[in-house]
């Protein structure tokens, strides 16, 4: 679980990301999951948009993905949806606040 603090932290290293996988109107399935898995476990922070012709809300589809990866969504906003993951073994990214 991350804290407030923290989560603030991560919001201000995501503004700069460009999202790097979209949610269109195949919805989320398993190879989507194990390449954001993937992206994740190498990165610990990803940025997702959901398109407009998909079935899910940006806030939908981030707590589906990381219900079923085991993440923790950071933000939401509008179409674009911010992932954490902790690389427990290489981690890349340092949380000043605990």
């Amino acid at each position: 679980m991350i804290t407030p603090k923290q989560r603030a932290e991560l919001k201000a290293l995501a503004n700069s990301l460009d999202p790097a996988f979209q949610i269109g109107k195949g919805g989320i399935n398993d190879a989507q999951l194990a390449q954001i898995d993937d992206y994740l476990r190498v990165h610990e922070l990803i940025k997702i948009k959901v398109l407009e012709n998909s079935m899910y809300t940006a806030a939908e589809a981030a707590a589906e993905i990381a219900e079923r990866i085991s993440a923790e969504v950071v933000q939401v906003i509008g179409s674009k949806a911010i992932i954490y993951k902790r690389n427990e073994e290489e981690p890349v990214i340092r949380l000043k606040h605990k």
